[in-house]
């Protein structure tokens, strides 16, 4: 009976760490509009506090359900189309993590 709860407790924290690890991160969604759509402040963005607040938690969902996401964000922030169209799948996780976090009833963002 240890011998089981021991193993079956390894097993827990060894998925978590992987669970851990393969979730988008709203800080490196910060990090990649910061580095990569400051064009956008040529579309009125003064920074990604704007860019999230678009839509609401449930809006930007909805979007992402759809499949949609780098769409809108092309809408948003037509400067910065090229940069949006060439993002990697992680990078489209993390913007959405960062937008969801801090959408327009969400928490605010402390980022430029």
């Amino acid at each position: 009976m240890k011998k089981t709860t021991s193993l079956l407790l390894a097993a827990m924290v060894a998925g978590s760490v992987f669970t851990t690890s393969a979730m988008a991160d709203a800080k490196k969604g910060q990090r990649f509009y910061l580095k990569k759509l400051k064009v956008c402040k040529k579309d009125g963005l003064k920074n990604g506090a704007v860019f999230a607040i678009k839509h609401d938690r449930k809006g930007w969902a909805s979007i992402k359900d759809a499949g949609k996401l780098q769409e809108e964000w092309q809408k948003i922030c037509p400067h910065g189309e090229k940069k949006i169209k060439k993002m990697k799948e992680k990078d489209i996780k993390n913007l959405y993590d960062f937008v969801w976090k801090y959408a327009a009833d969400g928490e605010v963002p402390t980022c430029g």
